[in-house]
């Protein structure tokens, strides 16, 4: 068991050169595309990217009021099915 567990904590060397050929191909493919940014997540972030929220609102206070009243109106139905299949 402890062999089993040293074996999948560790990577091989194999695996660590393949893993550096591959970080050293994407580094260059970024540079050649022209990418400044060599982080793992270069998208744009903030105002940029949030435009599918144009036009929303913030959630207002009644919002948990609204959760009750649907969970009340299943209740109430799982009722009225509990009594016709009486």
């Amino acid at each position: 068991m402890g062999r089993y567990l040293e074996q999948t904590e560790s990577r091989s060397e194999l695996q660590q050169r393949i893993a550096a050929e591959l970080r050293a191909k994407a580094a260059a493919r970024a540079k050649q595309e022209g990418e400044t940014d060599t982080s793992y997540y270069s998208a744009p972030d903030g105002v940029d990217d949030a435009a599918y929220m144009k036009g929303t609102k913030p959630t207002t206070t009644l919002a948990p009021a609204w959760v009750v009243i649907f969970f009340m109106t299943v209740g109430i139905f799982a009722y009225f099915v509990y009594l016709v299949n009486k």
